[in-house]
């Protein structure tokens, strides 16, 4: 058994107003497959990069195996794809790369095709196969399924499952369950490591925060009946205490008395009633510290709201035999898909699913009002408002407080949501491109939910979200029934939240 070992890890970025990691001691077998999750900006991709020897940190982190991370950069796209492998793992064997990438369920002419001529999906796969394929190394996978189809995620989800020696990095829960032995959780006030899939963790927190919340209230009620406790014993020991000089202290020791009354009496009295006192307030110190215990590791996930707007009419999107084609060199087009028809009406939401390069992205522009050369009939409603998130964040620079004006979007609104969705308020001071991928991502829904809309288009929204934030957006969605077109490959979302889907196949529907 080889161990990678954290010890005493602190790391923090220069300027930044806090520590990503304190302090942080855990090892890794490198034999397990071992998934890596925790809500947006915890540090998940900085912990891969400190692995990888890219910043500099406190403590110590060993390892007697190198570190590879995905995604990986290939220097020359050029090479026909064999050429990739071959500078990615110089030891493969030709018939090595073959089984892997049947095993990836691509056909093996790719080998011979110029790697820049790959499909994301494809090259994703490529350069898993390659990374694998290298001696001695434990892979470093950071949210390989933001380039995947759902078909693609069952294929890797199938191969990762028949590998050892991994940290995945994914907020796919299905994807997760498929391929994981051990689950890493950067949870708010600790890191801990637990045996199984995403769903046994799940299930575990669930049950560790419902016991959590049941003893704080217990715990409440607990101190609140010992301190009136102290409260009442710290009155009777005055009163006994002020008794030791009074009139019937004063008769009993003329009459030579030592019985009720007496000052002896009266002090011993006292005295028990304030150890009572003491035992009531040291018990009420232990539940205060073992109170302080709890609910540390609790996620706040608010539920977040939505205000769509009803059309007068519907449906409110009729689409009837669209084709959208580009070109592809001189006096030459490129058909992406032909004969699409579809309708959406109200309250309806449906998902358009299909493989990577089926035209989902540009049929959502279409409707959006993006000039794309295309045939057939669209229908949009006179006067019908859409809201829109695009796939891509790359453009988001600047602060918040000029995206909202730039918007005419409510600030203390738009922030308040941003609050559910896990964000300090530290955030609120950064300038965009610092944000992470799913901080980036969540601004754009939560500029979306502030929105009021007929139709709510979204494109791939949960690119990068954590995954309790995945689960507030499916509450959301379920609790108010907006009208939506999506494009989105998280099967368990799919799957809770549409009320149908279209499939969308390689040049036809």
């Amino acid at each position: 058994m080889s161990l990678i070992d954290i010890s005493a890890l602190t790391f923090s970025y220069d300027g930044s107003y806090d520590n990503i990691f304190t302090n942080v001691s855990f090892q890794i077998d490198t034999a397990w497959k071992l998934g890596f999750c925790g809500r947006n900006g915890r540090g998940k991709t900085t912990f891969l990069k400190l692995l990888m020897g890219e910043y500099e940190y406190r403590g110590t982190i060993s390892a007697s195996v190198g570190f590879e991370y995905f995604p990986f950069e290939v220097s020359d796209t050029s090479l026909n794809t064999l050429g990739v492998f071959y500078s990615i793992a110089p030891n493969a064997q030709d018939w090595m790369i073959e089984r892997e990438v049947r095993k990836l369920a691509v056909n093996e002419d790719v080998l011979n095709r110029p790697f820049a001529t790959l499909s994301s999906g494809e090259q994703t796969k490529m350069l898993l196969a390659g990374l694998f394929l290298r001696e001695n190394n434990f892979l470093l996978i950071d949210e390989p399924t933001n380039h995947l189809d759902m078909s693609g995620r069952e294929t890797v989800a199938k191969y990762l499952n028949d590998k050892t020696g991994f940290i995945l990095v994914s907020h796919d829960r299905a994807f997760l369950d498929d391929c994981v032995d051990h689950i890493l959780s950067i949870n708010k006030a600790n890191i801990e490591i637990q045996r199984g899939n995403f769903s046994g963790w799940y299930y575990n927190k669930k049950m560790q925060d419902d016991f959590e919340q049941a003893e704080d209230t217990r715990l409440r009620r607990d101190i609140k009946r010992l301190e009136s406790a102290a409260r009442q014993s710290s009155r009777w020991a005055d009163t006994a205490e002020s008794s030791k000089m009074g009139k019937g202290a004063a008769k009993a020791r003329k009459e030579g008395r030592a019985g009720k009354g007496s000052k002896e009496y009266m002090a011993e009295k006292s005295r028990k009633q304030q150890m009572r006192r003491k035992n009531f307030e040291r018990r009420q110190q232990s539940a205060i510290e073992e109170k302080s215990g709890l609910l540390k590791n609790i996620e706040t996930a608010d539920p977040l709201k939505i205000h769509p707007l009803k059309y007068h009419s519907s449906p409110l999107l009729f689409l009837e035999n669209i084709a959208v084609s580009y070109e592809d060199g001189p006096g030459k087009r490129r058909e992406i898909f032909d004969g699409l028809s579809f309708s959406l009406g109200q309250d309806e939401r449906l998902a358009i699913m299909g493989g990577n390069g089926t035209g989902k992205s540009s049929i959502l522009k279409l409707i959006c009002g993006e000039k794309i050369p295309y045939t057939g009939n669209l229908k949009t409603g006179t006067g019908m408002i859409i809201s829109y998130v695009p796939q891509d964040t790359s453009f988001l620079t600047g602060d918040l407080r000029d995206f909202t004006a730039k918007r005419h979007i409510n600030e203390p609104l738009f922030k308040a949501i941003l609050r559910k969705l896990d964000f300090s308020r530290i955030q609120f001071e950064k300038d965009m491109r610092d944000y992470s991928a799913g901080q980036k991502k969540k601004v754009l829904i939560a500029a979306s939910l502030c929105q009021q809309a007929h139709v709510y288009i979204w494109d791939e929204p949960l690119n990068y979200i954590d995954i309790l934030s995945r689960m507030q957006i499916e509450e959301l969605i379920k609790s108010y029934k907006p009208t939506m077109l999506f494009v989105e490959h998280d099967r368990v979302f799919c799957e809770s939240v549409a009320t149908k889907t279209i499939h969308m196949k390689n040049q036809m529907l």
